[in-house]
């Protein structure tokens, strides 16, 4: 039976060590044996190849920050020639430019004017596309004119509901008369309304109607372009012109056959006035009036044209 003071036991000695030899696992052999073998234990000894010398601290990558004093560059003296540039040389800090295009116009310096601010130049795009539609209005044209301006509440102005009512356009409840115009073309006496509705706090034209008071009798029609579409027209018939060119692009809708719209459907100043258009004004009889309407608001130039194709009209239905 063995004791704890047996020696070479399984490998080991717990003698003097003179009998001792390191594990197989570790490099086998006793002590001087495969001394040129490297001990796999002792790597841990040897410094990495990212670890600081002895008695450096260790910092991480990027730590250490540039000089305090970096090396500027000296400026040129004085007395220094420059070299000259060619007065047909573009600046180095100019944009590139389009072939074929100008450089773009700087926006002028500040300084003068209200703040301090003097006015921007129009851009060509804005120069192209400005507003040239009716500068003045056509309440200003009216008052040029000697007509007289209502908003549609005066006593005379309650027919005109009943004349929207009529219209071939498809009014509710909501649209009115505003911007009344009365005043004489020529030898008519013409009303001229926009057919508004409220939207917030603004009142928005959506219809502009001029019409002719009659004083006699009219039949009841409709004339519209051939390409429009029409409701309404219960009880109403077309009444043709023989003529193919003005029948293709007109249509007379009548409640009876009477002479005066044969004289207005047959009309050559009529046709030759109507063809002449972009077929986008309708015309009918309501209200003890004649009127045209077209989707738009009453401008000086709609006023004059209303005024020449109603002229024709009417004379048409008073002749004899």
């Amino acid at each position: 039976m063995s004791t704890p003071r047996d020696g070479d036991r399984d490998g080991f000695d717990d003698g003097d060590g003179g009998g001792w030899r390191e594990p197989p696992h570790l490099g086998g052999g006793a002590a001087g044996e495969d001394a040129d073998q490297p001990n796999f234990a002792d790597r841990r000894k040897k410094p990495r190849d990212d670890e600081p010398a002895a008695g450096q601290a260790w910092q991480p990558p990027g730590w250490d920050l540039p000089p305090a004093a970096p090396q500027r560059p000296v400026p040129p003296s004085p007395d220094a020639a420059e070299p000259a540039e060619p007065q047909d040389a573009a600046p180095q800090d100019a944009p590139p430019t389009a072939q074929g295009f100008p450089p773009p116009a700087q926006a002028p310096a500040r300084g003068g004017g209200l703040f301090g601010r003097r006015r921007r130049e129009p851009t060509i795009a804005e120069r192209v596309f400005r507003y040239e539609g009716d500068l003045v209005g056509a309440q200003g044209w009216a008052l040029q004119q000697g007509w007289t301006v209502s908003d549609g509440t005066a006593p005379e102005d309650a027919v005109l509901a009943d004349l929207i009512a009529g219209s071939p356009v498809r009014a509710t409840k909501d649209h009115r008369a505003g911007n009344v115009l009365r005043g004489r073309a020529g030898t008519l006496e013409l009303v001229a309304f926009d057919v508004v509705y409220a939207s917030g706090r603004y009142v928005v034209p959506e219809y502009a109607i001029t019409a002719v008071p009659m004083l006699g009798a009219v039949p009841g029609f409709r004339l519209s372009p051939a390409r429009f579409w029409r409701h309404g027209t219960g009880g109403l018939l077309p009444m043709p012109s023989g003529d193919d060119a003005f029948d293709a692009r007109w249509l007379l809708l009548a409640a009876e056959d009477s002479p005066q719209l044969r004289r207005l459907v047959q009309d050559p100043a009529v046709h030759g006035l109507l063809l002449g258009t972009d077929d986008g004004d309708e015309f009918w009889s309501g209200a003890g009036h004649v009127a045209a309407v077209r989707p738009d608001g009453h401008r000086p130039q709609l006023l004059e044209h209303h005024a020449r194709l109603l002229t024709a009209l009417v004379g048409s239905l008073t002749v004899g």
